[in-house]
């Protein structure tokens, strides 16, 4: 173990790895070392968040109380009962919430349902045979891609998340599917399935992006030829603003990009696009591209009051993913979303492809008339590989607990779960720059899930420029990453990993407690110092050797 952590060993995979690849190594390291820090490893390269949603799982529970109730109420032998009745279920709810109103989770349970059955005039009896169905888990999901109500309520949530009119109410289609993750592979498959891209095809990044979509175009099946939008923007104090100038997004107008995909906010930084860069994109892509397919994974978007996504301003051109794990703290649970506005580039190009025979091949067994399959549910078909389409959508108690949580914010109307949130990652970055001794740039767009840290612009603000150059000269940022872990027992990630800046380090603000933050900023600075002292010894002992070769 010790011969494949030493140093060496490990500069050798720097940058040939992916970064979360790299992370495990670090923490190998950080893991040997952890006593002289305490006996504690602060992983900060890590995205899963160290809070849950409560009251919605709770409400959850509830329900499977109650579900289990109306399945034995059909047979009940021993360790066996029946399926649910539909038939005056939702006045048995009443009942159930009457007689167990003190039970955790019973009051949010009833006023979701109850807000939903208002909201969305849904039949009671329907509505909750859907949901008592759904959490026992009894049957295959039907339709696959969403249950009927329970989209209703998913598709209000992200209308409202998303900054989407309400012009739109009904208009987009949804897929719930195994994650974000797995929404990236099945968006990314039938992209290729349907010709939409095809080998070699050029498409862009909007660079710095989450890893897996640096990673995922180069792979065999899809070779593609990459173009990176980069975020090149600063303000009038030189800091990076992660916004993109209009020369950048220009190069969207070569036709040749089929193309473009954006994590917004973006990751490393967890930045959103300002107004501003959207308006500059749309009217690019509008007067330039206007068959361009864009992917907009959204999943940091609640951690922005007022967010708006690429979708709401292009619903034609654009795929949304978004993922609930990181709000709600549901990674285990994996919910995620694939939306699509009803009418769409998608299907017009599936329509107008020179090969649609062929595409349309692949679905014959699906309909007699594959050609008016839409590219939504080509998703969904596409993602049991089409044969098993009937077996195909995300499990049901999965959607049930994703229309509970979704519920559960609607419901919030003076937002007070997205304000606790924000704020705990608000606390954190401020926890951070105070060990840095260093101040938080204000702004709006910015979700403070991530930071990053540049280490060179860092050295060059407070100490100069000449000892910045020294760092440059003399070390690389594998080192700073490999000393933070074998002195400090802190793991970061490195910022090129996801086409950042070669100097930037990630942060995760969402996954340790709030004291440690402070921890890892005093770390920084002290490693960052200790460089510093040996600068400066550095060039005493060159004035000194000068000064006796005089």
């Amino acid at each position: 173990m010790k011969k494949r952590l030493d140093k060496n060993t490990l500069k050798d995979l720097y940058g040939k790895v992916s970064p979360f690849e790299f992370k495990d190594k670090l923490i190998a390291l950080a893991n040997l070392n952890k006593d002289r820090f305490k006996g504690t490893v602060l992983d900060a390269g890590r995205g899963n968040p160290n809070w849950i949603a409560t009251t919605p799982r709770q409400a959850f529970f509830a329900l499977g109380s109650f579900a289990i109730e109306e399945c034995e109420r059909t047979f009940s032998l021993n360790n066996l009962a029946g399926m649910a009745n539909k038939k005056g279920i939702y006045l048995r709810f009443i009942n159930y919430c009457n007689v167990n109103s003190s039970t955790k989770g019973v009051t949010l349970l009833k006023d979701i349902i109850d807000f939903s059955i208002r909201e969305y005039n849904f039949n009671e009896d329907d509505f909750l045979f859907e949901l008592v169905d759904g959490i026992i888990g009894d049957n295959y999901p039907y339709p696959d891609r969403n249950l009927l109500h329970i989209e209703k309520i998913v598709n209000s949530y992200l209308m409202k998340e998303l900054g989407c009119s309400t012009t739109y109410n009904n208009e987009f289609d949804i897929f719930s599917v195994e994650g974000g993750t797995a929404a990236m592979c099945y968006i990314f498959d039938s992209l290729v399935h349907n010709n939409l891209l095809n080998k070699g095809d050029t498409i862009a990044l909007m660079t710095p992006i989450f890893t897996p979509y640096l990673e995922i175009p180069h792979l065999p099946e899809y070779d593609f030829n990459v173009i990176k939008i980069h975020a090149n923007e600063v303000d009038e104090n030189n800091n990076l603003t992660y916004q993109y100038s209009r020369e950048e997004l220009e190069k969207l107008k070569d036709k040749n990009i089929k193309a473009l995909f954006i994590v917004n906010p973006n990751n490393p930084a967890s930045i959103a696009l300002t107004n501003e860069c959207i308006e500059n994109l749309v009217d690019v892509v509008k007067k330039y591209n206007e068959d361009l397919m864009i992917i907009t994974d959204d999943v940091y978007c609640t951690f922005i009051n007022d967010f708006k996504s690429i979708i709401s301003y292009l619903p034609y051109n654009t795929i949304g993913v978004y993922s609930l794990s990181k709000y709600f703290g549901v990674t285990g649970w994996r919910l995620g979303t694939i939306l699509l506005h009803k009418n769409n580039v998608f299907n017009k190009l599936i329509n107008n492809s020179p090969n649609k025979v062929n595409i349309n091949n692949r679905y014959k067994h699906l309909s007699l008339n594959p050609e008016d399959i839409t590219f939504i549910d080509r998703l969904v078909a596409d993602s049991r590989k089409v044969a098993l389409n009937h077996t195909a959508g995300l499990s049901t108690p999965q959607q049930v607990q994703m229309a509970l949580f979704c519920g559960f914010t609607l419901i919030d109307r003076k937002n007070e779960y997205k304000n606790s949130t924000i704020n705990i990652c608000k606390r954190r970055k401020a926890l951070l720059f105070e060990g840095l001794e260093s101040e938080v740039i204000d702004n709006s767009m910015d979700a403070s899930y991530y930071t990053e840290i540049n280490v060179i612009d860092w050295s060059k603000k407070f100490h100069g420029e000449d000892f910045s150059n020294y760092i440059l000269e003399n070390y690389t940022p594998f080192d700073i990453l490999y000393d933070l872990a074998n002195e400090y027992s802190i793991i970061l990630l490195n910022g090129d990993g996801f086409a950042s800046s070669e100097w930037s380090f990630r942060i995760s603000l969402a996954n340790l407690n709030d004291n440690f933050y402070f921890i890892i900023g005093k770390a920084i600075k002290s490693l960052l110092l200790n460089l510093l002292n040996e600068y400066k010894n550095n060039e005493a002992a060159i004035e000194i050797n000068n000064a006796i070769n005089l």
